[in-house]
């Protein structure tokens, strides 16, 4: 244990504490339960943006983590401002992101008495947080915070939360902090079982027809190396889910796409006719099962996840194996031969070649249909991170954006958390300045928390927000169109907000493209300002994501949309 004896407040500790943490940035808004620790963070060299809404600390928070993989922190006030946290912290925990959240908090002495802005946040996010404590005393608190960031960032990563009490940040104590943490009841296993590892092996050799599943676990464990050695050495293909997206390379030949409701029909047809699939750091979610009875129901399935809990919850497994997908798949490369699998890759090629991912271009020409948009950022910018709201945008970002690497798709996967992609691209951005960042957003996700316009400006953050503006809730009235007679109750938001005046009103770059022709120089016109952009890109009203497996159907009984017109 580092020990020292000197003397300090515990807002004071609270700074140090995150020197130790080597946190640089922390996304937060302030209150009067906080301000002895705003008067700490005055002179402390760690950058503090201000948020305009505390959820957009949140979701800032996420966006840094995930685009660096350390640990993101936020702060707010309490009562209604720990309470904004709560969409943002359930969405770090739904996508195991990790995330150490602090709130302010009334006086202990008042705890309990519905002071004023008091709520009971540890109550509220105990379902939605891997730990969370309410600090009573001052000298708890170096061990707290080391607690919670090994918490936080080891095992299923996820958020955890602090809450402090007014009093605690003004007790004095002789400041300490822990070399290392030990919980008796908290023991992640990285290290997985060498026999299932063999077992799994063994059954790897005699497979036919392969698949390789993989999501957010890989991307978490920094696996993406060894994902493909292993997929090049048994000559499997390989499909990610929606939050594994750049975890193995677009561009390879093994590379199936995103599977599931709005995946690829050749990784839909491929797990479906699989004999054996290795799921990775993936949690068998329903938008990639569909209908359970019929999932991959001629495979046997070895499933490779950190978290116990995940193991034959939604799916029966048959070889499980719990630890780090980095270090398991690092052993199954060691036990595992070439496989012989030519003849089930030239089927996957067939599959590919008879069903690409295609939309059809406007008869006049004049119209933008929004995958071209997608297909063009990617021409421009191959290497950019892309940040995405949720909704019709984030499917054909999955689909048709060029991903080569990880920590550049950063998206709200588990909640579908509108409003997510503009502060998470604006922590990625601050995270990672020497990227291009791009906010792929709907018009009705974007306004949700366009008020962060006025972060990105005061803080000189460039980051580029590309609305497909359709003048719908677009994946809403897609299931309208289909399933409820195009009866779009409520869905239509057409000309509800200039979204260029909007830009220029906080100090931001407003441009609009409603041709194709516009596409490109609008994109490159952003990318050469260096400053916060938005271009409201005005796409066709009605395009729907293609293809799609309704809701409860088996995941190679899809609807081509484009073909049915």
């Amino acid at each position: 244990m580092t020990e020292s004896t000197e003397k300090m407040t515990g807002a004071r500790a609270f700074i140090e504490c995150l020197y130790r943490e080597g946190v640089d940035t922390i996304f937060g808004y302030p209150g009067g339960v906080l301000l002895p620790i705003y008067d700490e963070l005055y002179d402390a060299d760690i950058r503090h943006i201000l948020v305009r809404h505390e959820q957009a600390a949140a979701h800032a928070a996420e966006g840094y983590a995930r685009a660096t993989g350390k640990t993101g922190v936020c702060l707010a006030t309490s009562g209604p401002g720990a309470t904004n946290l709560v969409t943002g912290i359930a969405n770090a925990y739904m996508d195991s992101i990790p995330m150490v959240v602090f709130t302010g908090q009334v006086p202990s002495s008042l705890l309990g008495n519905d002071a004023f802005q008091e709520a009971n946040i540890t109550g509220i996010t105990m379902p939605i947080t891997k730990h969370n404590y309410l600090v009573q005393d001052a000298n708890d608190l170096p061990r707290i915070i080391k607690e919670a960031f090994h918490i936080a960032s080891t095992g299923r990563q996820g958020p955890v939360l602090i809450d402090l009490p007014k009093d605690i940040t003004v007790q004095e104590i002789d400041f300490y902090y822990p070399d290392k943490v030990t919980l008796r009841g908290y023991k992640p296993t990285y290290q997985g079982n060498l026999q299932q590892i063999k077992k799994a092996a063994s059954e790897i050799e005699k497979s036919k027809n392969p698949v390789i599943y993989a999501g957010g676990g890989v991307i978490s464990s920094e696996a993406s190396k060894e994902l493909r050695e292993f997929a090049e050495k048994i000559n499997a293909p390989v499909t990610t889910t929606l939050t594994g997206m750049g975890g193995f390379p677009v561009e390879h030949p093994l590379f199936l796409g995103m599977p599931g409701m709005h995946g690829t029909k050749y990784a839909n047809y491929a797990i479906q006719e699989s004999d054996l699939l290795i799921a990775v750091g993936a949690r068998f979610d329903d938008r990639v099962t569909g209908k359970l009875k019929a999932f991959a129901s001629n495979a046997k399935i070895i499933h490779i996840d950190i978290d116990p809990a995940e193991i034959s919850k939604n799916i029966k497994v048959d070889i499980p194996i719990v630890g780090d997908a980095k270090w398991i798949l690092q052993k199954l490369l060691k036990y595992t031969s070439p496989s012989q699998s030519e003849a089930w890759i030239k089927r996957i090629d067939h599959w590919k070649k008879d069903n690409p991912l295609y939309y059809v271009e406007p008869a006049t020409g004049d119209g933008i249909k929004p995958q071209y948009i997608i297909e063009q950022i990617s021409e421009a910018c191959k290497d950019a991170i892309i940040v995405t709201e949720v909704g019709q945008h984030q499917m054909w970002a999955a689909q048709y954006f060029r991903f080569s690497e990880p920590r550049t798709f950063i998206t709200s996967g588990g909640l579908g958390t509108m409003g997510y992609g503009f502060p998470a691209s604006i922590g990625a951005k601050i995270a990672r300045p020497d990227k291009i960042v791009f906010d792929i957003a709907g018009d009705g996700s974007f306004q949700m928390n366009s008020q962060e316009l006025a972060t990105a400006v005061q803080e000189n953050v460039p980051v580029i927000v590309a609305i497909f503006n359709n003048g719908y809730l677009g994946m809403v009235r897609q299931w309208q169109e289909l399933f409820h007679d195009k009866r779009y109750s409520s869905t239509c938001i057409q000309n509800s907000v200039d979204f260029v005046k909007l830009a220029e009103a906080y100090g931001a770059l407003g441009l609009r493209a409603t041709k194709r022709e516009e596409v490109r120089p609008a994109i490159e016109k952003a990318i050469a300002s260096g400053r916060p952009t938005v271009i409201d890109f005005v796409v066709e009203c009605e395009e729907n994501v293609s293809p799609m497996v309704p809701a409860g159907a088996a995941i190679n009984e899809i609807l081509d949309l484009e073909r049915k017109e």
